[in-house]
């Protein structure tokens, strides 16, 4: 899309391709055509693949938040406990009287310790609690009561990666990278030890000659808690952090075991969005959650001009840069707001192009064959850019 610079957006690119669309209509004179709206649904047969794969997914991610344990904790009598591993370092305080002697030493590659009388005692995937048991039923060989106690000083034998869209802080360890695990902890704990999403970015509105632009943020972008990605052992998982934290559903929440990455992805630079094109009277790009169904989006672009064809406008889906052939679905304005016909203020999605036409569209292919070319100027400028701008004047930035 368009280029996001730090003095704002370069919109001459949009508002000159918006100005060709509005007078492409002037092409196009037949009856029109195009796949009714109401008639577009998807079949029982793929709505039931959906759910199944829905469910499916809802279960795995539900049974990694609900366990119990792993390789980096289990719970003992109700409680999380850490379990030590090669590399980890130990601290063994010793009580002689009211007089603290410290011992440090580090799990070898083996998993095993030497303390005191004791040589190679295996530690390795023992919580604290099994570790000070043996300790002490060794040493009550040596000494009579032994008064020690043990503690995990440097953990290093378990960590986990986190990537994308996280704050960081002024002071302390923060931001993408990787993060020692030190015992039961959930994804939203690992994205608090990072630093938290980044949030609040961007999200202004500029434009200019008629034309409306939904502006990013600056070089950072918000984070989409929607859609944060946990790979394990893999497999990818994708967890909706937001409902977590914000409509405590903690199935969400799934517990990191050791190895485990986690991707924080960005918002797309001009987030969710539609484009409104034609005769409205004020084209440009919304906020999908702005302009969420037709009805909405021509709403949010102030209503169709007395010059559109409101029985025939076209919703454009499935555009891809040419690689495939766009979906056309066509709408009545007139039949939701006149007759209440609801059936036909379909819902958008993301990239939807909401056209409105001047005059009827009836032979879709050469509706295609003429919007394409400027769909392609408008939605991808960086081919234009390096076929035609051969000074900086010229280039689309």
């Amino acid at each position: 899309m368009l280029k996001v610079v730090k003095n704002g957006l370069k919109i001459a690119p949009l508002c000159l391709a918006l100005v060709f669309l509005s007078g492409c209509s002037s092409y196009m004179i037949m009856e029109p055509k195009g796949i009714p709206v109401k008639n577009f649904k998807p079949t029982p047969e793929e709505l039931a693949q959906a759910e199944q794969v829905r469910q499916q997914q809802d279960r795995e991610v539900e049974a990694l938040a609900a366990v119990t344990g792993n390789s980096v904790f289990t719970e003992s009598h109700g409680m999380p406990e850490y379990l030590v591993g090669p590399g980890d370092v130990l601290q063994i305080t010793y009580w002689e009287g009211s007089k603290p002697l410290v011992y440090t030493t580090e799990v070898r590659s083996d998993g095993k310790i030497s303390y005191s009388f004791l040589d190679n005692v295996p530690v390795s995937g023992r919580t604290l609690t099994e570790i000070y048991a043996i300790l002490q039923e060794g040493l009550k060989q040596y000494i009579r009561n032994p008064r020690f106690e043990i503690t995990v000083k440097e953990y290093k034998s378990k960590s986990a990666l986190i990537f994308g869209q996280i704050n960081k802080l002024p002071q302390g360890t923060s931001g993408p990278g990787k993060y020692a695990l030190k015992g039961k902890t959930s994804v939203l704990d690992l994205l608090v030890m990072a630093g938290g999403p980044i949030t609040g970015k961007g999200g202004g509105i500029s434009g200019s000659g008629g034309a409306v632009v939904v502006m990013g943020g600056d070089d950072q972008s918000n984070a989409d808690l929607r859609k944060v990605e946990l790979l394990r052992k893999g497999k990818r998982y994708t967890l909706n952090l937001y409902d977590a934290m914000y409509k405590g559903d903690l199935t969400q929440n799934v517990l990191i075991d050791n190895g485990d990455i986690v991707n924080v992805p960005e918002l797309p630079m001009f987030g969710e969005r539609v484009y409104v094109l034609g005769e409205v009277a004020t084209q440009g790009i919304y906020r999908l959650k702005d302009a969420s169904d037709l009805l909405s989006s021509l709403s949010i672009a102030g209503g169709p001009t007395r010059l559109a064809i409101k029985s025939d406008i076209k919703i454009i889906r499935g555009y891809k840069d040419g690689k495939a052939s766009p979906i056309i679905l066509s709408a009545s304005y007139d039949d939701i707001t006149k007759q209440g016909d609801i059936s036909q203020n379909v819902p958008l999605k993301n990239g939807d192009i909401v056209w409105v036409p001047r005059i009827l569209i009836g032979d879709m292919n050469e509706f295609i064959v003429n919007t394409i070319p400027l769909l392609d100027y408008l939605l991808t400028p960086a081919k234009y850019r390096e076929a035609y701008g051969s000074t900086d004047a010229m280039r689309l930035k």
